[in-house]
């Protein structure tokens, strides 16, 4: 039997990874931070950051196809075995987080239709129905994809097709009802002085825009298992790009039909209650029933590959060699029963910390900053060096340029995250060092040398700093 991956199962994995709750909550999620003229300029800048970073990872992808698991193996090829080690952690980590997110986001869209203002069942999503259930699909998903990596795709296509249906009609039901008085009404959202200056809008909004571009690398991360080598950049690519006009479109159609303090004021999925302002009720019904779908698919994108990378991880030694291990369907079966155990966990803490969405998605987004900072600065450093570039003088200075944009945008994403997710980072890291000991053990190598050792003392340093902020109540996680 055929397990490897084509393009259309590649660029479905890249959407279904891409495309998940985020979308559904975005213009709300922009509004609330940015009037229309700094959601276009955050939009300029993170498209163009992006496109680099996509084009960064095909060209890496043809460059060095011997680096199966691209953005962690990007890092640790580049700047040695601690920072791809940190880069394939940090990597995993937002990986469970997106997946404790979106069980979440999805029994928060069920409230919708089992709530009443008398007994709420599911709230925000995390009540302790929406806990257990959530628990019982996390559990549910983790035996599908058990059950092989193809099977996990192939239902991967279906609910991604199925997830763009009322998302088209999102946007074209905004476009028809589309008022350029309302769109205009405050560009630069001077009306509004707690939105702050643009640049603190602009800064504001970056979070929220690298949020729903999480995914993006899905394709180059399973390139093991892709039918043609090309296909792995093309999938980036082409879905990148699709990714991309909707989102633009989501964002900003919305603020022609509504304003932006309206939009700002409401309740997620905001996307259910714009439509049903346009439409009518069956509006609300039809986002909601697609939030649903488009989660089921993204957290069975992101179970394949939370599961993917520590299972590489364990087979190149940057993780324990018994990651590695897979059933007889070829899933990696150590790595799908971790990352569920751990999702589990953090399910448990969500409950228990009354965490919200939206804390999760700026938890999430900061834990991702890591792996594309590096997977960006390692095409710079090959481009540079000029390695698999003989002859090739004009691609050569192309792919540099690419590669700078791609890590600039990478560096100023890292001063928009702020200090204060940049804490909460550096505590979700510091468990990884005693893995990362423990890997080297296992397969021989000798211990931290002395600059790990020193980056290692810095991290547990701000990783003790940022407890100390959490227990004070100084950084929140709700």
């Amino acid at each position: 039997m055929d397990n490897k991956l084509g393009l259309a199962a590649l660029i479905s994995l890249v959407i279904g990874s891409m495309v998940g709750a985020g979308v559904f909550s975005l213009p709300q999620n922009i509004a609330a931070h940015a009037g229309v003229g700094a959601v276009t300029i955050g939009w300029v800048i993170t498209g163009l950051g992006m496109i680099c970073l996509a084009l960064v990872y095909q060209t890496l992808s043809m460059r060095r196809p011997d680096l199966d698991g691209g953005i962690f193996t990007y890092a640790k090829a580049g700047f040695g075995d601690f920072i791809g080690f940190n880069a394939a952690w940090g990597y995993w980590i937002c990986q469970l987080l997106a997946n404790v997110s979106y069980a979440v986001v999805v029994f928060s869209a069920l409230s919708y239709f089992f709530d009443t203002p008398e007994h709420v069942l599911f709230g925000d999503g995390n009540t302790p129905a929406a806990i257990v259930l959530a628990s019982v699909l996390i559990w549910s998903v983790n035996g599908l994809v058990l059950r092989g990596v193809k099977m996990a795709a192939m239902v991967n296509v279906v609910t991604t097709i199925a997830k763009m249906v009322p998302l088209i009609v999102f946007c074209v039901a905004l476009l028809l009802a589309f008022h350029m008085d309302t769109f205009t009404l405050d560009i630069w959202g001077t009306q509004t002085p707690e939105l702050g200056s643009v640049l603190d809008q602009v800064k504001s909004t970056m979070k929220v825009t690298l949020w729903v571009f999480i995914g993006i690398e899905g394709a180059v991360v399973v390139s093991a298992r892709a039918r043609h080598r090309r296909d792995v950049g093309r999938a980036t690519v082409l879905a990148l790009l699709g990714a991309l006009a909707l989102y633009v479109m989501v964002s900003l159609f919305a603020l022609g039909v509504m304003s932006q303090p309206e939009i700002a004021a409401l309740k997620n999925p905001s996307t259910a209650l714009i439509l049903e302002h346009v439409v009518g009720p069956w509006g609300a019904w039809l986002i909601n029933i697609g939030l649903v779908i488009s989660v089921m698919g993204a957290l069975l994108s992101w179970t394949v590959l939370a599961a993917e990378v520590p299972f590489i991880a364990g087979k190149t030694g940057v993780f324990p060699a018994w990651f590695a291990r897979e059933n007889s369907h070829g899933s990696p079966q150590v790595s799908l029963w971790c990352s569920a155990a751990l999702i589990q966990l953090f399910l448990i803490i969500i409950y228990f910390q009354s965490s919200t969405y939206l804390a999760l998605v700026n938890i999430t987004t900061a834990a991702a900053l890591v792996p594309y900072v590096f997977s960006g600065a390692y095409g710079l450093k090959l481009a540079l060096s000029g390695k698999t570039y003989e002859g090739q003088p004009h691609q050569r200075k192309r792919d540099m340029l690419l590669a700078t944009i791609a890590t600039a945008y990478g560096c100023w994403l890292v001063y928009a995250a702020g200090i204060e997710y940049l804490l909460l980072v550096a505590l979700l890291y510091s468990p990884g060092v005693f893995i990362y000991w423990k890997a080297r053990q296992h397969h021989g190598l000798r211990g931290l040398t002395r600059v790990e050792q020193g980056m290692t003392i810095a991290l547990l340093g701000f990783a003790v700093l940022a407890l100390y902020e959490v227990i004070n109540g100084t950084i929140a996680l709700n």
